[in-house]
C-alpha cells in the first residue's frame, strides 16, 4: 500500500566527515547506508544539490551528484529504497530525468523512489547556468515535468508540447522494474500548488512543520484529494527532520550544542521555536514521544538526517530507537 511506502528513512545530506579522506569518502557513505539498512531503516535519501546548503555547511564542502551516488549505493545495498529528498525539476530536461530515474530503478532491482520538487537554491542555479526563473515558472516546470516523466515510465512513446518542455516520440528503454514506474514523492508544504500536485500526481509527500502545522497540511491534502476524487489514503505522508538522539538527555543537548555552536536554550525565543520545528531531539523516550505525536498528526512515516550520521554506532542506535515506534 502506498501509505506504507516509507516508514523510517535516513537522509544523508552532508559528506564532510571527521578523519575521512576524499579517497575514502564513498566507502564511508556506503557504510552509513548499509548500517541503516541493517538496523531498520527502509529507505536512504540524498539531496539533489550541487553546493552544500547554507544551514549545513559551505559551498566549498563536498557534495555528490545525487543520482551517481544513489546508483553506487544501490550496488552496496539490497533492500532499502533509494531516492532524492528531493530533486529539482530545474536542473534536468524531464525526458532525460526519466531515463536517469529509470536507470536507478533497474540498477537497484526496483527500489527507486522519484523524489522531486520545484527547486529553490538560487546560488547553484546561477553558478551552473541553470535558469532559476520565478516562483510561478518553477512550479509550471514541475507540473509539466511530472507529466512527461510519469508518461515515459509506462508508455512506449511520449510526446508533449508544453510551455516549457517539448518531447517528440521519446523512448525510455529499459523501462523501470516497478510496475507503473517508481513511486513519485513530491516535497514541499505549499498548500495551493504543491499539495494540489501531490493529490494529482504523487504516491507520497514530504512536508515540514510542527505537529499542528502537519495536521493542517494533511487536512489540506485531503481536500485536494476530494476535489479530484482520489482516495487520500493512497498517498504516503512523511516529514523530514533532523534527529539529535542521545543515550541521555545531556548527551543529546551536547550534540545540539556542537551542531549549533551554542545551547538551544541560549538562542532567542523565535529561533528556538523555529529550530524545534526542524529537530526531533532528546533521549530515546523523548524522541519516541515526539515521533508518536507526529504520527498522530497524520503522518505515515518520517525521514531523518542525523547530526552524527558519520558515527555508525549512532546510526545503528537510531534505527533501534526509531523502529520501536515506526515499525511496530
Amino acid at each position: 500500500m502506498s501509505n506504507m511506502l516509507i516508514r523510517q528513512g535516513l537522509q544523508i545530506p552532508s559528506f564532510t566527515y571527521p578523519g575521512v579522506a576524499p579517497a575514502d569518502l564513498f566507502d564511508h557513505i556506503a557504510a552509513i547506508a548499509t548500517t541503516a539498512e541493517a538496523n531498520g531503516f527502509d529507505s536512504v535519501w540524498v539531496m539533489d544539490h550541487f553546493y552544500q546548503l547554507p544551514m549545513l555547511g559551505q559551498p566549498e564542502e563536498p557534495m555528490f551528484e545525487a543520482y551517481s551516488l544513489l546508483n553506487a549505493i544501490a550496488a552496496r545495498t539490497s533492500s532499502v529504497r533509494l531516492g532524492t529528498m528531493v530533486g529539482g525539476m530545474t536542473y534536468r530536461n524531464p525526458a532525460y530525468l526519466a531515463k536517469v530515474v529509470s536507470a536507478l530503478d533497474v540498477i537497484s532491482k526496483g527500489r527507486a523512489i522519484w523524489g522531486i520538487g520545484a527547486g529553490w537554491f538560487e546560488l547553484e542555479h546561477d553558478a551552473f547556468g541553470f535558469e532559476f526563473g520565478t516562483f510561478t515558472q518553477r512550479f509550471e516546470k514541475l507540473e509539466e515535468g511530472l507529466q512527461i516523466v510519469k508518461s515515459m515510465f509506462v508508455n512506449e512513446h511520449t510526446t508533449f508540447d508544453g510551455k516549457w518542455f517539448q518531447v517528440q516520440d521519446a523512448l525510455n528503454v529499459p523501462k523501470p522494474i516497478q510496475a507503473g514506474g517508481p513511486p513519485v514523492l513530491i516535497g514541499g508544504s505549499g498548500e495551493r500548488k504543491t499539495l494540489r500536485m501531490v493529490a494529482q500526481y504523487a504516491d507520497a509527500c514530504n512536508v515540514f512543520g510542527e505537529p499542528s502545522v502537519v495536521r493542517h497540511l494533511m487536512d489540506v491534502l485531503d481536500e485536494h484529494c476530494a476535489t479530484i476524487g482520489r482516495d487520500p489514503s493512497a498517498i504516503c505522508r512523511t516529514r523530514l527532520a533532523t534527529l539529535v538522539l542521545g543515550r541521555t538527555v545531556e548527551e543529546a543537548e551536547a550534540k545540539i550544542t556542537a551542531r549549533l555552536g551554542a545551547p538551544l536554550s541560549a538562542m532567542p525565543a523565535d529561533v528556538q521555536e523555529r529550530l524545534r520545528g526542524m529537530f526531533v531531539m532528546g533521549d530515546a523516550a523523548a524522541v519516541q514521544e515526539q515521533i508518536q505525536t507526529l504520527l498522530d498528526a497524520g503522518l505515515d512515516g518520517l525521514v531523518f538526517n542525523m547530526v552524527d550520521a558519520h558515527d555508525l554506532e549512532s546510526v545503528a542506535y537510531a534505527g533501534e530507537v526509531l523502529g520501536a515506534v515506526l515499525t511496530r
